[in-house]
């Protein structure tokens, strides 16, 4: 979580810097619920992050000049400086590159665990993350319906930041928790508390738990507040103060840290230590990665469909 909302900071000071070109999309309130998501998963799982999974991603082995090389444009990084920042990933290693999401990553995962179950192959979850805004696409029924039916080991996480985009929550959807809505499809449902680290990571143990041992698939719901706007070009003044005060506004980080000193895990000087290891190592992969070429459009053999020789070309 710490090494995610550092990198997060660097990533947007590059931003406003004109270092990163395209858009810039933060998790900062959901480093709780998505570093739970990654230290559930294990080798041989999928995990398909949202946008904003930064923390889920590193936790499950993305590394930080992985991250960097991407949104700096690299031709060493994942996608070789040709794509988006947001859409990379290692398939190999389970983490599916993202399409703006939206619910269509969810039918991405049951392929993917349709394939193993065709090779034989158990033991292993899918985790799709979502926004609440995205439940309430076509893609998202359509997909979760699928996951239904097929009772795949499939781990939904909806993280309610109560907009989409400036959209509030009372404009997307009737029900009185989304929740509500796993009943509907024969998912089993859970609720967590998006600012708290400890529910995040109960309530999700719980939920991989059940989907590993042949529960079927299992519905995440967390409650929190995007603590920044829908990316650094949107400065997110839509959001009212009283949601700002509200219990699901707190900053999970402050709450992680407050319990962290509180029960004695660690005092105020380690955490300071945390911050600063954290600090130097995205400073090192930002310095390699400004060293590093871009693409040479003139030197490129452009195709519309992916070819072996762009499969997992990237440098560690």
């Amino acid at each position: 979580m710490v090494l995610a909302r550092q990198l997060d900071d660097k990533l947007a000071s590059l931003y406003r810097g004109g270092k990163i070109y395209g858009g810039v999309f933060l998790g900062r309130g959901q480093e709780a619920l998505s570093a739970a998501v990654g230290v559930h998963l294990r080798p041989g799982d999928v995990f398909a992050p949202l946008i904003r999974d930064c923390a889920g991603r590193l936790a499950f082995g993305e590394t930080v000049l992985d991250i960097i090389r991407t949104h700096l444009g690299s031709i060493r990084g994942p996608m070789r400086g040709r794509d988006g920042n947001v859409h990379r990933g290692r398939p190999r290693a389970g983490m599916l590159p993202m399409i703006s999401h939206l619910g269509a990553m969810i039918s991405v995962v049951n392929g993917a665990l349709m394939a193993r179950r065709f090779r034989g192959e158990h033991g292993h979850v899918g985790a799709a993350s979502i926004g609440d805004g995205g439940t309430s696409t076509g893609s998202f029924h359509e997909g979760f319906n699928q996951t239904a039916v097929e009772k795949l080991p499939l781990v939904l996480v909806v993280a309610d930041n109560q907009f989409a985009y400036s959209t509030p929550n009372s404009r997307q959807f009737a029900c009185r928790d989304l929740e509500d809505r796993a009943a509907g499809y024969g998912v089993t449902g859970h609720s967590a508390d998006g600012t708290d680290l400890q529910s995040c990571l109960e309530v999700l143990g719980r939920a991989f738990a059940l989907a590993r041992d042949g529960g079927g698939p299992q519905m995440v719901v967390a409650k929190l507040l995007r603590l920044c706007g829908h990316g650094e070009h949107d400065d997110g003044s839509y959001v009212e103060s009283k949601l700002k005060l509200a219990a699901t506004g707190r900053d999970c980080m402050r709450v992680a840290e407050a319990r962290v000193i509180r029960e004695g895990w660690a005092d105020a000087r380690a955490v300071d230590g945390w911050r600063a290891e954290s600090v130097k190592q995205i400073e090192d992969a930002v310095a390699t990665a400004q060293r590093e070429p871009g693409p040479d459009p003139s030197a490129e053999d452009w195709r519309a469909l992916s070819e072996r020789r762009l499969t997992e070309t990237h440098e560690s």
